[in-house]
This record gives C-alpha cells, sequence and structure tokens, in this order.
C-alpha cells in the first residue's frame, strides 16, 4: 500500500487512471520492441528465444488488451 499522497492535481488525472494509462503505454511499446528481438533470434537461429521472446509478446498484448477494456469502460 502506497503512503504517498494523491498527485493527481498535478496532471489531472487520478493516479490510479494514469497508472493505467501508463500500464497501456508500456505493454504496447513492449510488444512492439519484442518484435525487434524476436527478429534478432530468428537471424541468429535460435528458435528458444524466439519462443520466449513470442511468449513475452503476447503477455505485452494481452495486459494491453485488458488495460484497454478497462480504460474503455472508464472513460467519460
Amino acid at each position: 500500500m502506497s503512503t504517498t499522497a494523491e498527485t493527481g492535481h498535478v496532471t489531472g488525472t487520478k493516479d490510479k487512471d494514469y497508472n493505467l494509462i501508463w500500464f497501456l503505454e508500456h505493454c504496447l511499446d513492449n510488444a512492439l520492441r519484442l518484435e525487434s528481438y524476436v527478429s534478432d533470434a530468428e537471424r541468429d537461429g535460435d528458435q528458444e528465444i524466439v519462443e520466449l521472446f513470442r511468449k513475452a509478446q503476447a503477455d505485452s498484448r494481452k495486459g494491453a488488451e485488458l488495460a484497454k477494456g478497462l480504460l474503455a469502460s472508464r472513460m467519460h
């Protein structure tokens, strides 16, 4: 549990909403970044690393989809 005060007055967005937006952006960014990592591993013929990065990419996409759903349901 955080002991810091709400900082939404600075951004105009409640901390929990800001955190959700931050999480969404980072999941999407991670999925894009992992595409490059997959290409590097494929170029080197390392299927084990390709599979690891593809799984991580799928997890990032899943996190983004969950966050998008929550965000959409909370927008006014």
